[in-house]
């Protein structure tokens, strides 16, 4: 059972997302590999590429196409308003760092929000050539060709020991990992796809905070694959502080419980 509030979301309107995310990958993909990776530095310290702006510019101008009406937000060229009250949002290519470096772990995401908030997200892995995505009312899968496989989050209740993601470690400060090194089986290879997919039970982001483009497709995915998600302080994600705590929803009150009060970030750019 959906624990997002709103009626199931259409299966064409899911299966457009889907197979619109799958086109973008490979378009992310086939520059990946002709080695188009220039990178330059935008204003808010992040990378981008010519592919970036490309694999974006494919989404929208489909979704002019085909949705003419609704708003696009994307991390590269901002919002086009739109008149229906629905919103996609684009995260074209998602770990530009790693793509700029001919480092074969980056992604596509793609988000649908209607008048009843998040409504669709879709992780599209190009070089892995696997997808994971959701809807309201729909569960979550995950594709790695033709068929599609339910997917859930992990059933582990005991607190302790349980694998848990890092993202951006480099820019956690020393209090917040010390805490849950004590306690948890910290991993830098886990992420938002391995808790949805039962390979760790808890995923957390700090540091550098996430951009909206980032986050939006994880209360459709994590919550339909059986998961939590918030921000590191328990507010919802989207309107968080850019952090993220995303857990298999048995383990995350106390998770919560150990990371409360402490400092969410460094000032890493000092060291460089």
């Amino acid at each position: 059972m959906s624990t997002l509030e709103g009626p199931p979301v259409d299966q064409d309107l899911l299966d457009f997302a889907v197979d619109l995310a799958c086109r973008a990958g490979s378009l992310a993909a086939d520059r990946f590999f002709a080695g188009d990776a220039h990178s330059s530095v935008k204003p808010d310290g992040t990378e981008v590429t010519e592919s970036d702006l490309a694999v974006e510019e494919l989404i929208r101008g489909e979704l002019a196409r085909q949705m003419p009406g609704d708003e696009v937000y994307g991390e590269e060229a901002g919002t086009t308003a739109g008149t229906s009250g629905r919103r996609w949002v684009i995260d074209p290519i998602d770990g530009t760092y790693y793509f700029a470096r001919r480092i074969p772990i980056f992604n596509t995401r793609l988000a649908f929000e209607d008048e009843h908030g998040p409504a669709i997200g879709v992780i599209r892995e190009p070089i892995a050539q696997q997808t994971i995505f959701a809807a309201r009312g729909r569960g979550c899968w995950r594709s790695t060709g033709t068929d599609a496989t339910p997917i859930r989050v992990s059933d582990r209740t005991r607190f302790g020991g349980a694998r848990t993601g890092m993202g951006n470690p480099g820019t956690w400060p020393e209090e917040l990992l010390l805490a849950l090194h004590r306690r948890v089986f910290l991993s830098t290879s886990g992420d938002d796809v391995g808790l949805v997919t039962g390979q760790i039970d808890a995923y957390v982001i700090a540091g550098f905070p996430m951009g909206y483009e980032d986050l939006a497709p994880l209360p459709v995915i994590v919550g339909e694959a059986g998961g939590r998600v918030t921000d590191l302080a328990g507010n919802p994600v989207l309107t968080g502080d850019g952090t993220v705590l995303a857990t298999n929803n048995h383990l995350h009150d106390e998770f919560l419980a150990l990371v409360a009060g402490l400092p969410t970030a460094r000032d890493w750019r000092a060291l460089s």
